[in-house]
């Protein structure tokens, strides 16, 4: 059974940074592209980041390229998001994502961005 857990999420200010951490059980995260992504109140969700599985290439929502980078540890079978110079409009529910012939999804984690 696959399980992805997130964790991480927290009140900042802006201009602040956060660590989001999703840690696979069941799946190695070396063989899925594991994504980010995010839905704020009122919104659709959308992708954030994504690793790939072969060669680990990634992609990211132009919104926060350059802010956030995605990485992945596979002796810790756990994929990250590090945040850095978050808006409020980064406010949202984060949510890890694996594809491996079929999608996970993990129960999301909170991110506020406010003074």
């Amino acid at each position: 059974q696959v399980q992805l857990v997130e964790s991480g999420g927290g009140l900042v200010p802006p201009g602040g940074s956060l660590r989001l951490s999703c840690a696979a059980s069941g799946l190695p995260v070396s063989t899925a592209t594991m994504s980010w992504y995010r839905q704020a109140p009122g919104k659709e969700r959308e992708l954030v980041a994504r690793i790939t599985s072969a060669g680990g290439s990634t992609d990211y929502a132009d919104s926060v390229k350059g802010r956030f980078t995605i990485s992945r540890d596979n002796a810790k079978n756990t994929v990250y998001l590090q945040m850095n110079s978050l808006k409020p409009e980064d406010t949202a529910v984060y949510y890890c994502n694996a594809v491996f012939f079929r999608s996970y999804w993990g129960q999301g984690t909170q991110v506020t961005i406010s003074s």
